[in-house]
């Protein structure tokens, strides 16, 4: 579906003031974080002054990934949020030292914003829901748990730790590996069959699998399943969608512990079960460029490195490159904003890292 261009302007007049917002916030010694302060110092230029729109960001260069590795973790908590109680999430760790995020409310606001997306047919308001998916210091265990309150359910977890699944798999103990599996996938069965009202389902798409293997999700009265993962492309969603649990609301989904939730072109079967994102834009931004020359913006159907620019009052990244490649999607109605088809890790990294349990 096409989108006019006035609803395009709109949304990136919209960024370019968020933008504005950001920054002055960040930058302002009243409410800034200690990192900002001090980078500002660094300056020949006030970026209050000079940032007024996204593509002004690039005064700033590229977030670099090292910032957000180890301590003082105290350096990102902004000055107005002194004196409120503060989480801190970690990534997957996958590529190395987990980065780390502080959050005070970023993670219920996205969700927040996210569960107007589902349907509550799909997700039924007051239905209890399943998180089979990583725990510990990780933003999507207490994400999803906030989700399904929000909807006016309880959320039961699994025990899992992904970082231990990609020891097993550096090792090379498959045998383990799949034990590991069986073990967390009999946590699931055992919530499913102990509480009925059980109807939505947060997973990974390999998890989604073995958990599919063992049981029927659409007898046992699942209504909807919320995945998100690496493993995610156009097969598994046909696969998914055609075979492990037909007749479910299934909804692929995108996200991290630095950009938050991005959310899934409705399903049209003219996409040929194409996976396109769109990011939650003003509070994120995705934009695809030239992973040899990442001042260039790739064109639409063209592949590219992610970079991310992340703009919240809580935490401010711009334009850090990611781990991952997509090709550049088009606007559409309802996200009149550029999005991502066909995610996956980039090509250079398929060798170095190990995606896990996702």
């Amino acid at each position: 579906m096409s989108v006019a261009q006035d609803r395009i302007t709109t949304a990136r007049d919209e960024l370019d003031a968020h933008v504005r917002d950001i920054v002055r916030w960040h930058f302002d010694p009243a409410t800034g974080c200690p990192f900002w302060l001090d980078y500002a110092q660094k300056l020949d230029f006030d970026p209050r002054e000079k940032i007024q729109s996204y593509e002004d960001l690039t005064m700033l260069g590229h977030f670099e990934d090292e910032w957000l590795r180890g301590g003082p973790v105290r350096q990102w908590v902004p000055k107005a949020y002194a004196d409120h109680p503060v989480y801190v999430f970690e990534t997957g760790g996958s590529t190395g030292l987990p980065k780390y995020r502080i959050n005070v409310n970023d993670f219920k606001i996205d969700y927040d914003q996210y569960s107007r997306t589902l349907s509550d047919e799909g997700f039924p308001r007051g239905a209890d829901w399943l998180m089979l998916g990583p725990s510990g210091p990780r933003r999507l265990r207490l994400a999803v748990e906030h989700l399904a309150q929000q909807r006016g359910g309880i959320c039961f977890m699994v025990d899992l730790d992904p970082r231990w699944v990609n020891c097993l798999i550096r090792d090379g103990k498959m045998r383990e590996l799949e034990a590991y599996k069986g073990h967390v996938v009999d946590q699931a069965l055992k919530i499913l069959k102990a509480h009925d009202n059980v109807q939505c389902v947060f997973t990974t798409p390999k998890l989604l699998e073995a958990l599919s293997e063992k049981v029927s999700l659409p007898r046992m009265g699942i209504k909807g399943i919320f995945c998100g993962g690496t493993e995610m492309n156009a097969q598994f969603h046909r696969f998914a969608r055609e075979e492990l649990v037909p007749g479910i609301d299934f909804v692929p989904t995108y996200g991290n512990t630095l950009m938050g939730l991005a959310c899934c072109k409705p399903f049209d079967r003219a996409d040929d079960y194409a996976i396109i994102y769109y990011p939650p834009q003003p509070r994120a931004v995705i934009e695809l460029v030239d992973p040899d020359d990442p001042s260039r913006t790739v064109d639409y159907g063209e592949t590219g490195r992610v970079m991310l620019t992340t703009l919240t009052r809580e935490f401010f990244m711009p334009r850090f490159l990611e781990r991952d490649e997509a090709e550049r999607a088009a606007p559409i109605a309802q996200y009149p904003w550029d999005g991502v088809e066909n995610l996956r890790l980039l090509t250079q990294m398929n060798e170095t890292v190990v995606v896990g349990v996702y």
